[in-house]
């Protein structure tokens, strides 16, 4: 049962690592996308769901008698400074931040449904309720973005 628990309290900062990443990545989009009035609101939408989400993601840990991986959350805030630099440099910036949102939306939702069988496992149902919420506004996110992918590629091309 000790690995079972190792695994998860890891996985949990892995997790609010990602979460870290995460706000990074949308704080640096949420400024250039001003010409995609509805992408931006959803980014700002998911934003403030991001950092309710570290919040909970945190508390989780800490109630586990853990504390979060500072390294995990500085690497992931590195990564997604990175990805946010290199986007100002392809002018076809929008629709590849679209779509690198699209995929990390899926990143976090097998990542949560790991957690989610981890929390299971370890018998953590105040966890497990707090994860499964996240996966649904995970979900969310992902399902907006697959909708809007055309319409926002269409409003791109039509500004050329």
């Amino acid at each position: 049962m000790s690995d079972f628990r190792e695994h998860f309290i890891d996985w949990l900062r892995d997790a609010h690592a990602m979460e870290e990443q995460a706000e990074t990545m949308l704080n640096g989009m949420k400024d250039r996308v001003k010409d995609y009035p509805q992408l931006q609101t959803r980014i700002i939408q998911h934003l403030e769901e991001t950092r309710q989400q570290q919040t909970q993601l945190k508390a989780c840990i800490k109630r586990l008698d853990a504390s979060t991986s500072g390294i995990k959350d500085l690497a992931g805030k590195a990564v997604a400074l990175g990805q946010a630099l290199s986007g100002m440099f392809v002018e076809d910036e929008i629709v590849k931040g679209v779509i690198s949102s699209y995929v990390f939306e899926h990143m976090e939702i097998a990542s949560y449904k790991t957690l989610i069988a981890a929390s299971e496992q370890v018998g953590d149902v105040e966890t497990r309720q707090i994860l499964e919420g996240i996966l649904q506004q995970e979900q969310a996110m992902a399902d907006w973005l697959m909708e809007n992918i055309p319409n926002i590629t269409q409003a791109y091309l039509s500004k050329k």
